[in-house]
Parts: C-alpha cells; structure tokens; sequence
C-alpha cells in the first residue's frame, strides 16, 4: 500500500511531468484550482497539497495569495532547495562526476528491482523527451534533472532522495559541457536506451552497469577541470 508521503512524491513527479514534459503550465502559468487538479490526479486535496508544497520547496511552483498556485517565472534558473552552497562555490565538473559514478549505478540498480510499474514508465517518458530534445536542440536540462530523479525516487529510499541536489549541480553543469561536445550528446542516446531497456526488464546489474558506463563515457568525452 502507498504511503500518503510517498504518494505526495508521486503527485509531486506528475506535476512537474505537466509542466517539463507535456508542456501544459510555462513559467507564469496559474496552475487549475485544487478541486479539478484533485480530480484529474485521482487524489484527495490534502495530497495534492502536500505535492505542492514539495515543488514550492523545490523552487518550481510558487503559491500567491489570493490568487492561486503558479509555475516559478524563474523556473528555469531556480535551483533545488539545498544548492546555494554548491551555486557559489566553483565546483569541479570531474568531482562532481565522481559523486554521480559513486551513487547513481546503485540506484539505477535498486530503482530496476524496486520501482513500480507506473515508475517505470515515468522514467521511459522522461527518457523519450530528452531525446527528442537532443535531436531537436533544444534545452534538455531540466528534463534530465527529472529523468535521474525519477530513477533515485524510484529507489524508494529517501536517503537517496536527499542526496539529488548534488546529482542536479552535476546533471547541468553536463548539459552545459555537452552542447559542444556532439560525441557526448550521441553517447547520451545510446546510454539512455541502454539503461532504459535493462530498467524495463527489471534487470538490476544491467541497470546498474548501463547507468555507470553512461557516466564514464561522459568523464571521458567532456573536459573534466
């Protein structure tokens, strides 16, 4: 049975699945008011409140009184809740990279032998989109933040959770390396895929091994200061 807080992740995911992937809310847009999201969402207000105040925390949502619940108008730049220190700090890309090759394989493994199927296809959505983004050349960044983030919730460990601002400052700083480094953006599709079908087939050690090798394909072909 689903716990109220993790279901209030879950709604958290959808959200902002609405809002990176579908596309329905911009930066600005007013959010439908509690009754019809609730209603869409199959949740009580109560839960669908709790998944709002994740993503106020989180810098994506902002709540103006009077007025209703919107989409940060700094959506884009806003950094998760635990990132100022890392944002005013210069952080090496390389150690950056060696945090993510120490923590993500074991969470690609656990999210491959824990998640539910709705998780799964949440992170095969995800997948999908960045590469759309990529062949279209368009931003990917907070796609791929939502991509590996649905992968460490899929884990359904809440440590791991909390460890996600540090894989967001590597994801972008990644993104922003990559853009001219077209080896490494090709690298990206096939590693995904990869990863994606062992998720899919709830092979652990396959997802384990794809998410790693993405990693150091990635510290291979992109300048490591």
């Amino acid at each position: 049975m689903e716990t109220g807080s993790r279901l209030s992740d879950r709604i958290a995911d959808s959200i902002l699945s609405m809002i990176v992937v579908e596309k329905r809310f911009l930066p600005g847009d007013k959010l439908p008011n509690e009754n019809i999201l609730s209603q869409e969402l199959n949740v009580s207000r109560t839960t669908l409140r709790e998944a709002i105040r994740i993503l106020v925390t989180e810098g994506i949502l902002e709540i103006q009184r009077g007025k209703g619940t919107f989409v940060r108008e700094d959506f884009k730049s806003a950094n998760p809740e635990g990132l100022s220190a890392l944002s005013s700090a210069k952080v090496k890309a390389k150690d950056l990279y060696e945090m993510r090759l120490i923590f993500e394989p074991e969470a690609a493994y656990y999210a491959a032998l824990r998640a539910t199927d709705e998780e799964i296809q949440r992170i095969l959505t995800l997948g999908a989109e960045i590469e759309k983004r990529i062949r279209q050349k368009e931003d990917r960044t907070q796609v791929e933040q939502a991509f590996h983030k649905s992968i460490a919730r899929a884990t359904h460990n809440e440590f791991m959770n909390q460890l996600m601002p540090v894989i967001y400052e590597g994801i972008n700083k990644g993104v922003t390396l990559s853009r001219i480094h077209d080896e490494a953006v090709q690298a990206t599709l096939v590693d995904h895929k990869i990863l994606m079908d062992f998720l899919k087939a709830r092979n652990g050690e396959g997802a384990r091994n794809a998410m790693r090798i993405h990693i150091l394909h990635a510290m291979e072909q992109l300048p490591m200061e």
